[in-house]
Formats: structure tokens, C-alpha cells, sequence
């Protein structure tokens, strides 16, 4: 029988608090009322002991994970090409494979393969990059939908540089069908899956069509997810696409896609931006999307993750497939701690790597914030929660829930997801 609503996890948990700090409390009691999460409790307080209990036993039971930056149409070919650069690596393998989305029955059993496996993963929550076929993202967002994980999902918006197959005849036709597409998913009055625009990046978007694209995000208040400073090749191609623009971040800016705090971009990768980008960023509200595994996979080079946190910049994880090889979030954590410590070593010695308690945090609490009050076992979050067991990893040891947490990042082989809710409603 499937918990929806109203019940008391019982296992040994762990979640982070928003100073960034990880609280971890072996043996007890979180509670959901409607949905919302009630807190952490030693025992289970009185006005909750009606609730039905879900004993986890030894389980670890900590927040879901939001995946900021995905590509779903990639999941087919993850874990390919990775002795090309990004430029290369788009040409070769992902603009070919995502033309095929062209045809519908593909996309559907490719989707299915997708999100059937994003379901049993850590991720409850998603930023997520279609193709630029309107019919295969309905399909999409139908699925996602059906999953009961909650999703921002972009038609993709490019009109030049896509090569055969997969570029949009002009901005005006991208403009039309991302109409007709936001028309539809306003018909579809989805709960769990939302709209947002996604022009791929700018050396794939015309001057006309980002223009276009801002104009629909006034009008219907949408947020924006892209690429932004991922490859070196990549930064110069945008200096010379965009004339008038001083910076990669300023080229958005240009074009009012940059955001704003009440509607915050998502911007994957970052990881060359200046300072002034940086202070841009700020002002605007950017969310950075931080991709370790498809940084180091693409040769792309380490983002800045320490100084975005000292400026006061929301920062996320995201696996990135299928820059990224899967759909890990446990891998993505261990890569973004990893990368901190090189970029300490081998590139700035006054950036200290991020600890394992901050990556945490960002892969919970700090990329749900883009979903609102989500990543989180505090009072009055979204009830997002993943029961883990991980009594497959032996150990002589007798180990605290923080060092299991740390080993579950490590270890994930050994660990099996056992139960998963979003917004206190069970998905298995």
C-alpha cells in the first residue's frame, strides 16, 4: 500500500540544516503532515502517534536530491565519447542522437528507459533539457508527470549550429513551436512538471530568437535554464557571435535571460567567469548548476564552486548526462568534493575544498531551494525523503550515521534505494 500525506519515518537520519551544517540523528522519528515536513524527533510527539509509522529498521533516511542539469535525450548514448571536447563531443554524438526525437515512438521507449531509472535513483527533484521537438518533450513531461518526481523540463530553443537534423529553420519557427509547446503543457495542467526555457546555449541561439525568447519569459513569467562559460573554445566562439556583449554572462544579460531573483536562471557549468560575470550572477539571482563528473569527462576544467559560495551565489549539482555517465547523484557529490580539492591544489590555494557536509548540502538543500522550501528535513519543507539501505558494504567497523552518509556517497555500489517520496507522497 502506497503513504501519501500523513506518516512518521522511522530510521537513522540524516539532513542537512541551512547554515550548511549536516545534523544526523540515529534512531528516530521524521514526521510528514499534509505533505510538509514536521522535523526530526527522538521520540514521536503526541499529536503525531495516529500517523502510520513506517519502521526503516537500520535504513539511512535522508532528503531527496535535486539534479540541477540533465539532458534526458542523452541518456542513450551516456558513458560515450569522453576523449572529445565539448565542441567535438556535441558534433559527434549528442546533436546526431538528439535529432532522432524527431521521431516519436523512439523518444517514447528512450524516455521510459530514462525515467524509469531517474525514479530509483537519489534525485526526487530535476532541471531537465529535452530536444527542440515539441511532441517528444509533451512525451517527456507526460512521463515525468506519471513518475510523481517533481520537474522543470525545456523544449530546447536553436536556430543555428546544430547540424543536419537538428536545428530549427529560423527564430521565428523556434518562437512558434515553444508557443504551441507552452499552449499544450497549459492544456496538460500538470502538478508535478513544469515549463521552463531553454535556449541550448547562445552559439546555438540567434540574437532574434533570444530576443524572442525573453519577450515569452516576461510574458508568462518563466524561469530559464542553459549553458554558460562550460569550455574555453566555447567562450571565445561567444565574444564572437555577440558583438555588444562584454562577457559570456553579459551576452545573456543582453537579452534579459539571465534572470532575476524572482524568476532565477539556471546556469550550468560555469566554469570560467570572471569576477564581473560573478558579480552579475549575484545581482541577478543565478542558480550555478555545478557538473563535476562532465567538467573532468569533457576536459572542460574545474569550476570556481568555493568562491560562489563566498559571493553568495545558489549553487546546485548536476549529473549532467550525458556529459556526465549517469544519473548518480551520490557520484556527483564525490566528484564535486574531488574537484574542490584539486582546484585548491593545483589552482588556487586560497579556495579550501568543499567538505563533505557542504556537498551534501548542495545536492539537497541547496539545489532544491530552486523548487522553494525542498532538501530539507526542518520544519515546514517539502517532504522529500530517500530510504537507503546499505547493509550490502561490510565493514569491521561500528559507524556513526555521518560516517555512513560519507560512505554511501563513496560506496553507492553497495547501497540500494528502498522506498522514495516526494512531496510526501510514495513513488515506491
Amino acid at each position: 500500500m502506497r503513504i501519501d500525506g500523513n506518516f512518521v519515518l522511522k530510521g537513522n537520519i540524516g539532513f542537512s540544516r541551512e547554515d550548511k551544517t549536516l545534523c544526523c540523528m540515529p534512531d528516530s522519528y521524521v514526521v510528514c503532515a499534509e505533505g510538509i515536513c514536521m522535523g526530526v524527533f527522538a521520540e514521536v510527539p503526541e499529536k503525531y502517534r495516529s500517523f502510520p509509522l513506517i519502521d526503516c529498521g537500520d535504513d539511512l533516511v535522508i532528503p531527496g536530491m535535486t539534479d540541477l542539469h540533465l539532458h534526458a535525450p542523452q541518456y542513450t548514448f551516456r558513458g560515450l565519447g569522453m576523449d572529445l571536447e565539448l565542441l567535438d563531443w556535441l558534433q559527434t554524438h549528442t546533436f546526431p542522437e538528439e535529432a532522432k526525437y524527431q521521431d516519436l515512438e523512439y523518444a517514447k521507449k528512450a524516455y521510459r528507459m530514462f525515467v524509469e531509472d531517474l525514479k530509483r535513483s537519489f534525485t526526487t527533484r530535476a532541471c531537465i533539457f529535452a530536444t527542440l521537438h515539441k511532441e517528444a518533450t509533451l512525451e517527456l513531461m507526460d512521463q515525468l508527470e506519471e513518475s510523481g518526481l517533481i520537474t522543470c523540463v525545456g523544449k530546447v530553443n536553436m536556430d543555428r549550429n546544430g547540424g543536419e537534423g537538428l536545428c530549427e529553420e529560423h527564430a521565428a519557427a523556434s518562437l512558434e513551436e515553444t508557443k504551441e509547446w507552452l499552449a499544450r503543457v497549459s492544456e496538460k495542467n500538470y502538478r508535478r512538471t513544469m515549463a521552463i526555457l531553454t535556449p541550448r546555449f547562445i552559439p546555438c541561439c540567434s540574437d532574434e530568437l533570444m530576443r524572442g525568447l525573453s519577450g515569452l519569459q516576461k510574458k508568462h513569467g518563466l524561469k530559464v535554464q542553459s549553458h554558460l562559460s562550460e569550455n574555453p573554445s566555447e567562450v571565445a566562439w561567444v565574444k564572437e557571435l555577440v558583438q555588444g556583449a562584454d562577457s559570456y554572462a553579459g551576452a545573456y544579460d543582453l537579452f534579459c535571460m539571465l534572470g532575476t531573483k524572482e524568476y532565477p536562471a539556471v546556469m550550468a557549468h560555469c566554469v570560467y567567469c570572471s569576477d564581473e560575470e560573478m558579480d552579475l550572477m549575484r545581482r541577478r539571482g543565478v542558480y550555478v548548476a555545478h557538473c563535476p563528473e562532465s567538467n573532468l569527462n569533457l576536459s572542460s576544467g574545474i569550476a570556481p564552486v568555493r568562491k560562489y559560495l563566498e559571493l553568495g551565489i545558489d549553487v546546485g549539482i548536476g549529473t549532467d548526462v550525458a556529459g556526465g555517465a549517469g544519473l548518480s547523484m551520490a557520484k556527483a557529490v564525490s566528484f564535486a568534493i574531488q574537484c574542490s580539492k584539486m582546484y585548491w591544489r593545483l589552482v588556487d590555494k586560497e579556495a579550501k575544498p568543499l567538505t563533505f557536509a557542504e556537498v551534501f548540502y548542495l545536492a539537497t538543500l541547496g539545489g532544491g531551494s530552486y523548487f522553494g522550501k525542498t532538501g530539507s528535513f526542518l520544519e515546514g519543507y517539502a517532504f522529500d525523503a530517500v530510504v537507503v539501505s546499505d547493509e550490502a558494504v561490510k565493514s569491521m567497523r561500528s559507524l556513526a550515521v555521518e560516517e555512513r552518509l560519507e560512505r554511501m556517497i563513496y560506496e553507492e555500489k553497495g547501497c540500494r534505494i528502498v522506498r522514495k517520496f516526494v512531496d510526501g507522497k510514495e513513488c515506491f
